[in-house]
C-alpha cells in the first residue's frame, strides 16, 4: 500500500541531498515557467523534484497525441488544458508544492515553441522586468550532438540554452531526448541561481 510522504520527510531527504541551506532557498523560490510542451513540462518536472516551492505555470494549449513523445504528460490526459494536467502530474512528485497561474516570479524560463512567443517574453522581460531573471531556449531540433546544447550568459540576468543553430523548419523537428537535454539546462540554470551560483 503506497502513501504519501510527510512534508517533514521529503524535506529532510531534500536537504540530505542538496544541502539545508541550498534546499531552503528552493524551498522559497518562485519560479515562472512559459510554455508548457516539451521544454516547460521538463523544466517543471526537474524543479520539483528538486524541491521548488512554488511554480507558475503558463500555457493556453490542450494536451493532443502530438505532445505524448516529448511532453510530460500521458495518453488519459489527452485533450486537458496542459496547465491542469501537468499540475496534476506535478502533484503526483511534489504533493506539497504550490502551483499559481498569478504572481511574480523569481525566475522566468521561456518555454515556447513560436518564435514570436519567445521574442514578446524575451523582450518584454528584458525591457521591463530589470530585477528578474530569464532563462530562455534556441535550438535544439534534429539529432544533433548532446554535446552542442549548452549554456550561455548573454547579460547579466539573461541565459540561453541550446546549440543556438538547429532549427524545426531545417530538420526533422523536435526530437525527444535533445529536449529534454535543453529543458534540464533550463532548471539546472535556474537551481544554480537560486544558489547563489551563475554562468561566468
Amino acid at each position: 500500500m503506497s502513501r504519501i510522504p510527510e512534508r517533514e520527510d521529503l524535506q529532510r531527504a531534500l536537504a540530505a541531498r542538496h544541502g539545508r541551506a541550498v534546499q531552503e532557498k528552493f524551498n522559497q523560490a518562485t519560479v515562472a515557467i512559459c510554455g508548457l510542451g516539451g521544454l516547460g513540462s521538463n523544466i517543471a518536472i526537474a524543479l520539483a523534484r528538486a524541491g521548488v516551492g512554488r511554480l507558475i505555470l503558463t500555457d493556453f494549449d490542450r494536451v493532443d497525441i502530438t505532445n505524448l513523445h516529448r511532453q510530460q504528460y500521458k495518453a488519459t490526459q489527452l485533450g486537458e488544458f496542459k496547465t491542469e494536467a501537468l499540475a496534476a502530474n506535478l502533484r503526483e512528485i511534489a504533493p506539497y508544492l504550490t502551483i499559481e497561474t498569478h504572481t511574480t516570479a523569481d525566475v522566468i524560463c521561456e518555454a515556447f515553441d513560436n518564435a514570436e512567443a519567445k521574442a514578446m517574453l524575451v523582450n518584454g522581460v528584458l525591457e521591463k522586468l530589470h530585477t528578474k531573471y530569464l532563462i530562455a531556449a534556441s535550438g535544439m531540433a534534429g539529432f544533433g550532438s548532446s554535446n552542442s546544447i549548452q549554456t550561455r550568459r548573454i547579460t547579466d540576468r539573461f541565459y540561453l540554452c541550446g546549440d543556438g543553430i538547429s532549427d524545426v523548419a531545417d530538420d526533422i523537428g523536435l526530437v525527444s531526448s535533445r529536449v529534454m537535454i535543453c529543458g534540464a539546462h533550463e532548471a539546472d540554470m535556474v537551481l544554480r541561481i537560486l544558489s547563489g551560483q551563475f554562468e561566468p
